[in-house]
């Protein structure tokens, strides 16, 4: 965290995945996520991290979804029914579920991206391919994030 107590998961990183489907995590995020962290799936095809205390806010939010809501309910169990708990181990190192690699679609080359709370692991090559789609559209995409105060 930041001097102001504000998460600082920026940047991103190029890692693979090993025989034994191990992940190192970034040094840089390893105090920042603690001992443990939830992985479940993300949108556009990516993993999602986060810390014990981020997930906790995230889950709570499903949590009071309208159960009334069909849409609600489907976002809901895409992201809970998914989730699991992992220890990071001495080296930095997070095991990958098989199911939760066979959603993202992970061969051997990953990018790591860091979200502020969160954190993405994406593919490298779907990784590049939607950030340069996304760069090409960042204007547009900006100009309806105004009531956001962006």
């Amino acid at each position: 965290m930041d001097k102001c107590g504000k998460f600082m998961l920026i940047g991103q990183y190029q890692h693979t995945i090993d025989i034994k489907k191990r992940l190192a995590l970034p040094s840089k995020f390893r105090g920042e996520l603690g001992e443990k962290v939830i992985i479940t799936k993300g949108l556009e095809g990516c993993l999602v991290v986060y810390t014990e205390k981020e997930w906790e806010i995230s889950a709570g939010k499903l949590a009071n979804l309208p159960a009334s809501q069909v849409e609600a309910r489907a976002f809901a169990r895409f992201q809970l029914a998914s989730a699991t708990e992992v220890t990071l181990d001495k080296l930095g190192r997070i095991l990958l579920p098989d199911y939760l690699k066979e959603f993202a679609e992970f061969k051997k080359n990953v990018t790591i991206c860091g979200l502020s709370t969160r954190v993405e692991i994406w593919d490298s090559e779907k990784w590049g391919a939607y950030s340069k789609n996304a760069e090409k559209g960042v204007e547009d995409i900006v100009s309806k994030l105004g009531p956001f105060g962006i």
